[in-house]
């Protein structure tokens, strides 16, 4: 028998569905077919701990350190092309400027998209994450959505701008969740 419901496959003497917990039961049955639906039990996960995650984010700060390198090196090269004279209090200037720049696109934008990616993807992790086998996943355990992980995402700038307090968090909530995770509705468990 399937259910008209979420369509999942039940026994043919089933009395509820096994996926949504409808009733199979006539409407007008009377009070002895009146039954009541099973419970359904919440999931149960274990939780990312503070430590681990703390480790996930070292590993993933260090994939962008190879390329903030890149920008800083490359921007010394080219405040010499654009000084061409020699005037090293020009050419600081234009080191500093063209820095900030690269900085700043590559590590705002392109964290954005590797964190937001990364984590609403299949594989439902960023690289430290996945090194350490935790996974983000909404409050049911299924794969975040691109959304969801941009709220995440802007939301470690609150759990920052409060003193890392939000990042904090993570130690002492009972599912472990830091501020950004309670804001956009989201868990980080073991794998």
């Amino acid at each position: 028998m399937f259910c008209t419901r979420c369509g999942a496959t039940n026994a043919d003497n089933a009395r509820f569905c096994v996926g949504c917990g409808m009733s199979f039961l006539p409407v007008g049955a009377g009070p002895s077919a009146v039954a009541v639906a099973p419970a359904m039990a919440a999931p149960a996960f274990r939780y990312a701990g503070f430590w681990r995650r703390l480790v996930a984010m070292i590993i993933d700060s260090l994939v962008f350190s190879p390329i903030i390198i890149f920008f800083i090196v490359s921007s010394g090269v080219f405040g010499a092309i654009l000084h061409p004279g020699g005037d090293l209090e020009g050419l600081g200037g234009a080191m500093l400027a063209m820095s900030i720049a690269g900085f700043a696109v590559v590590v705002l934008v392109g964290s954005w998209l590797y964190h937001t990616w990364m984590e609403s993807s299949r594989y439902e992790a960023t690289l430290g994450k996945m090194a350490l086998g935790i996974i983000v996943t909404d409050m049911n355990g299924q794969r975040i959505s691109f959304g969801r992980a941009n709220g995440r995402f802007f939301g470690k700038w609150v759990s920052g701008m409060i003193m890392n307090v939000g990042y904090l968090m993570a130690a002492f909530t009972e599912k472990k969740q830091a501020l950004h995770d309670m804001l956009a509705g989201c868990l980080v468990i073991l794998k």
